[in-house]
């Protein structure tokens, strides 16, 4: 794997639409995870658990104490971490976290990861204001650090949020153990790698304005603007560069107000033009996820993840939680115990093969439709015809046309899959 170098392009980029910003009475999420590019994610399905009091529970590389009841989950993750880059609960919560850097010095020591918070927080909150609570508290606690890439040479970096749930969305953007959040009722917003809060903080870290003060940032006196106090003075390229995106995908976002549906974020996370759906030298958008989240309690939310890379030729899966959900087996990673690279210390000093069986066949997929080019467009046509299904699939599901039984709906991914590998074979 190529070393990271202090310009490399890494980057993500995270959408939300509150009605009347979208064209169904639904909050509607997405994201696209950029990663290393030969970096494989997983999609994983966690079930509810009860835990015993006073138990710990192993994160990436530090132990946390369990809760006594968690929540169930669908996270699409990198496959070596455990963590996740976005994801879903039962309770319509979604959440998807940035890498960001300001002038609060990154933390090189191992701590929670942005993903370990992102994980815990959906197993452990029933609303998206319930979940920033989770990650603040949490950060207060443990802090962030380590390092956030399957190499040895460190590569580490804070973190923003974006939560969502039926009724409203937040921004969570942190330094170090500080932080600020910001609240959407309505509208669409959406972040990169950058700090974007500016004076509208609708909660923040009590010692967030006094630390400032305290570091020369801030005078102390008028409007404090988060961004502008805690954004570095001279912007590394690689900030520079999520300059751009982050305009880009808040005009894709204004030019669809009132008409957001899942198809235009799934269009917006597969826009190459501007850089959200990335393939830059060593990164490239390795997963995405779109998610419906309905105002009406009694309606189910709809996730659809890729679990494979490049969104532009990849297949948006509908995912629900049901009575016969379960994990899909060909995208879970091969797993490796205590010889696993991240388990031995030192670290990362020797590389597995962690593809799942989706992955080596899209892969393969891939390959075809750059050299063949009728193949590969009838390939293409099979993977848009399949995600159009399950397009159509949520929307009867939505208007109340199809009602199947839970098991059923808990069976819809694993189904999708199935097909998808069936289209490749």
């Amino acid at each position: 794997m190529a070393l990271w170098s202090p310009d490399t392009p890494c980057s993500c980029d995270c959408f939300v639409s509150v009605p009347p910003a979208s064209a169904i009475p639904a909050v509607i999420f997405a994201k696209n995870s950029d990663r290393p590019r030969d970096e494989v994610q997983e999609v994983v399905f966690v079930p509810a658990g009860t835990h015993t009091p006073g138990s710990r529970l192993q994160c990436t590389y530090i132990e946390v104490e369990q809760v006594s009841k968690t929540h169930a989950v669908i996270l699409s993750r990198p496959s070596w971490l455990w963590g996740a880059e976005m994801g879903a609960n039962e309770h319509g919560v979604c959440i998807g976290n940035e890498a960001v850097w300001t002038k609060e010095p990154v933390g090189e020591g191992e701590a929670l990861l942005g993903m370990d918070l992102l994980r815990l927080a959906l197993e452990r909150s029933s609303s998206a204001r319930e979940a920033l609570h989770v990650i603040t508290g949490l950060l207060e606690h443990y802090g962030q650090g380590g390092g956030c890439r399957e190499d040895p040479t460190p590569f580490c970096y804070h973190n923003t949020f974006l939560l969502a749930d039926r009724t409203e969305a937040w921004v969570l953007e942190t330094a170090g153990r500080l932080w600020a959040a910001q609240r959407i009722q309505e509208g669409a917003r959406n972040i990169s790698n950058q700090l974007s809060i500016g004076t509208d903080i609708s909660a923040e870290h009590p010692d967030l304005r006094t630390h400032a003060q305290a570091q020369g940032w801030w005078g102390g006196q008028g409007t404090f603007d988060f961004a502008q106090v805690f954004s570095l003075t001279q912007q590394p390229v690689r900030m520079e560069a999520a300059k751009a995106r982050f305009q880009a995908g808040r005009e894709l976002l204004q030019q669809q107000q009132g008409g957001i549906t899942a198809e235009v974020m799934m269009d917006i996370l597969r826009n190459k033009e501007s850089g959200i759906c990335m393939d830059s030298g060593g990164f490239r958008t390795t997963a995405s996820m779109v998610s419906i989240l309905p105002q009406d309690p009694t309606q189910p939310c709809i996730h659809f993840l890729t679990a494979t890379p490049d969104p532009s030729r990849s297949v948006f899966k509908p995912f629900i939680f049901g009575a016969g959900t379960a994990q899909a087996p060909q995208v879970l990673s091969p797993t490796f115990g205590a010889q696993d690279p991240i388990r031995t210390v030192p670290r990362f000093q020797t590389q597995v093969d962690r593809r799942h069986t989706l992955y080596c066949e899209h892969q393969k997929a891939l390959g075809l439709m750059d050299r063949e080019q009728n193949q590969g467009q009838q390939l293409r046509q099979k993977q848009r015809d399949l995600e159009q299904e399950g397009l159509e699939a949520a929307r009867g599901l939505l208007a109340g046309e199809w009602a199947p039984p839970p098991q059923e709906l808990g069976g819809l991914f694993q189904a999708f899959v199935e097909r998808e590998s069936q289209a490749y074979a």
